[in-house]
């Protein structure tokens, strides 16, 4: 075998993307979306209450750069209730994610302005869009500071427009296909928020 076959034979091994992490004997810790070092946020969208005809909140989605500190990536929310408090605002990305032997979804974030409940939606087999439910699980803020969040897998719960399903399927955590940022109004919570909202986050990784 010619040296350069070889070296062919090695790279092809090696080779794994961003967007498809096929996990058989897991590290200690796996990274999921690097903002840092990003060099856009291609892939990511808007995904808020203006999908339905009554919806009025916003959100936008943006690598944040300053000379002090290192890139990251912020997102901007506008909550807009509806009379019954409903609104939501966030942003998702299509993923191919094999989250199988971890167990938390991981970051540090830093959030100013009036929400304090956020939370991570995912999708798995490729069912990302209605009719089919998400897979949510929310998390506290402490405005104006940094907050270490630590999301365990098997909590995320399955919802459909808000309303947890209680017999719904298990989330799938070899096929993650659609990974989301989220802020809502609350309407089936205890808690209700509106107005602007800033999610400041560097890093998103998984680990076990």
């Amino acid at each position: 075998m010619s040296m350069k076959i070889f070296a062919i034979i090695l790279v092809s091994i090696g080779v794994q993307t961003h967007s498809t992490n096929m996990v058989e004997n897991p590290t200690s810790k796996l990274l999921l979306f690097d903002f840092r070092t990003a060099a856009g946020l291609n892939g990511w969208s808007e995904q808020s209450d203006t999908v339905r005809s009554a919806g009025r909140s916003k959100a936008t989605f943006d690598l944040y750069r300053m000379q002090t500190a290192p890139q990251s990536a912020i997102l901007f929310t506008l909550l807009n209730p509806l009379p019954n408090g409903a609104c939501f605002a966030g942003v998702r990305v299509p993923t191919q994610l094999n989250l199988a032997g971890y167990h938390h979804v991981v970051f540090s974030c830093k959030t100013t302005g009036n929400a304090t409940t956020y939370k991570i939606v995912l999708r798995h087999n490729g069912l990302n869009d209605e009719p089919y439910p998400t897979y949510e699980q929310k998390f506290q803020v402490e405005n104006n500071s940094e907050t270490v969040v630590k999301l365990p897998l098997l909590k995320f719960q399955p919802y459909y427009r808000g309303k947890i399903i209680p017999d719904g399927p298990a989330l799938n955590a070899k096929n993650i296909t659609s990974f989301g940022i989220q802020v809502a109004g609350g309407v089936y919570e205890h808690f209700k928020q509106s107005g602007l909202s800033s999610f400041e986050v560097d890093q998103i990784w998984a680990d076990n």
